[in-house]
């Protein structure tokens, strides 16, 4: 035991080791700054097709409950006054008693009938489509509005962390750790609180 010499500390850790701890190992942030900017990019294209969808939902409904709505109501209304029109005109045919005329009149109602017949149809098929598109679009909707929110300000915040961890690199880099040698003072220059000697 007396003969036993314990190893130093200086070589029992690796130079490599040393090395590392004479200074910060930070000598580029090109990934960082590459990626903050790839996020920016994915972030206004992302909003831009949320944006997109949620507009192409919303005159999609406005299609169904308006412009379509309006045609055919006023549709329904023209074609139901035709059709009474053509009936009044065939009673007046049937009245005086001229077979010709009633054929034809006969054929105008039937015409007129068909042609309510299909408004009908049309706002059957336009108040099922109504209650569908918003019975589907409304979860749908909900879960863009969501994402958009998530995009505009939590990951808007992860921006602004990238920015600061890029600034807290820069400022890591340029700080040398403890135990660095301090840089040599220039030929020439006298220490501070040194009095140079008078000949």
């Amino acid at each position: 035991m007396g003969n036993f010499i314990a190893p130093s500390l200086h070589h029992s850790i690796a130079p490599s080791l040393l090395t590392m701890a004479d200074r910060a190992q930070v000598t580029s942030f090109e990934a960082v700054t590459a990626f903050r900017s790839d996020l920016i990019v994915f972030l206004s294209r992302a909003r831009a097709v949320l944006e997109e969808a949620s507009d192409e939902i919303l005159r999609t409904r406005s299609w169904v409950q308006n412009d379509q709505r309006q045609l055919w109501e006023g549709q329904e209304r023209l074609r139901y006054r035709k059709l009474e029109e053509a009936r009044a005109e065939l009673f007046s045919a049937q009245l005086s008693q001229f077979n010709e005329s009633t054929s034809l009149c006969l054929m105008a109602v039937q015409r007129a009938e068909r042609a309510n017949r299909e408004a009908e149809a049309k706002m059957a098929v336009l108040k099922k489509w109504d209650r569908e598109l918003e019975n589907r679009t409304d979860p749908l909707v909900k879960q863009v509005t969501q994402f958009h929110s998530f995009l505009t300000t939590d990951m808007s915040r992860a921006v602004a962390y990238l920015d600061n961890v890029v600034k807290a690199l820069e400022a890591y880099a340029g700080v040398p750790t403890p135990g660095t040698p301090a840089a040599p003072i220039p030929t020439g220059t006298k220490p501070a609180g040194e009095k140079e000697k008078q000949p």
